[in-house]
């Protein structure tokens, strides 16, 4: 297969996509699936998801839109993890709310792992967890990764297998759009952590689901201590996650992937993220002293 050379999206490149590609139709139908249908976005989890894993979770650790502030964070990566640096970004910035040093720490959907390697390398957890729905994610990540402290296992996010009271901080990042009750997966959040345990938490909303993600929160034992809008840091990042992940799978797969990549990543941003579209936020809730279970 002929291998694409590197990609370089500007944000003027939303105004140059092809009239039509499959990353083009990708990313409109992510957006419906994301927006419209609880049910399509569990679909698309539990059958598109686990095909990309087994195609490219060698290549692509992490998977989210990606973060960059102005100026630019600077965070310090080894070599090995560049590739994936803006969207490490948004794992750092979400993880490091709270001091995780000595830590009993749960990632809910972990995905390929590569967030939950770069907290226990950098944030100094004594142990972190890592769970997906995606058995075959769980499986690259068990194979994958052999640091001091780090296990993967496979559960579903709004049925915890962990017993009450099991950890000190629970990380979430992009993923609690596709699960089909939220409200249940953050009663979950609060049983397994620990009074005065944290919720790390980052992901988006289309702005007519605000109100209703708002409640959700009122209605656990957690208080919030911190909620700020990340917009254009995501905005930002997204356009480097887009590159970068383009020249991970560039010459690997078929011409349709990296359509998806090229375009579909970049309309779906452009689509979702904007005070007329949706909130991206990031929180740091604590789950109150006197809660147990």
């Amino acid at each position: 297969m002929k291998r694409r050379g590197p990609l370089r999206l500007d944000p003027g490149s939303y105004m140059r996509q092809p009239r039509f590609s499959a990353g083009l139709a990708f990313g409109r139908l992510t957006l419906a699936f994301t927006t419209v249908s609880d049910r399509l976005t569990q679909i698309f989890a539990k059958r598109v998801y686990p095909l990309f894993t087994r195609r490219f979770a060698d290549q692509v650790r992490l998977i989210n839109l990606g973060y960059e502030e102005d100026p630019p964070m600077g965070l310090s990566l080894p070599q090995s993890d560049e590739p994936g640096r803006f969207m490490i970004q948004l794992y750092h910035r979400t993880a490091a709310q709270v001091d995780l040093t000595g830590k009993r720490v749960l990632e809910v959907s972990c995905g390929h792992g590569g967030g939950a390697s770069h907290v226990v390398r950098t944030l100094g957890p004594a142990s972190y967890t890592g769970l997906d729905l995606n058995r075959a994610g769980i499986d690259f990540c068990r194979a994958a990764y052999d640091l001091p402290g780090l296990s993967f296992v496979h559960g579903d996010a709004q049925s915890l297998p962990f017993s009450d009271d099991s950890f000190d901080a629970v990380l979430n990042v992009e993923a609690s759009h596709g699960y089909p009750d939220f409200p249940g997966f953050l009663a979950e959040v609060a049983r397994v952590l620990r009074p005065g345990g944290h919720f790390l938490y980052t992901d988006l909303r289309p702005l007519p689901w605000i109100a209703q993600w708002e409640a959700a929160f009122a209605d656990v034992p957690m208080r919030v201590l911190s909620e700020r809008c990340i917009d254009e840091e995501v905005s930002r990042g997204l356009i480097g996650t887009a590159q970068r992940l383009h020249d991970l799978v560039a010459g690997r797969g078929p011409r349709y992937v990296l359509d998806v990549i090229r375009y579909g990543m970049v309309v779906y941003g452009k689509a979702t993220l904007g005070p007329r579209r949706s909130s991206y936020r990031m929180y740091c809730l604590a789950k109150d002293e006197g809660s147990v279970g």
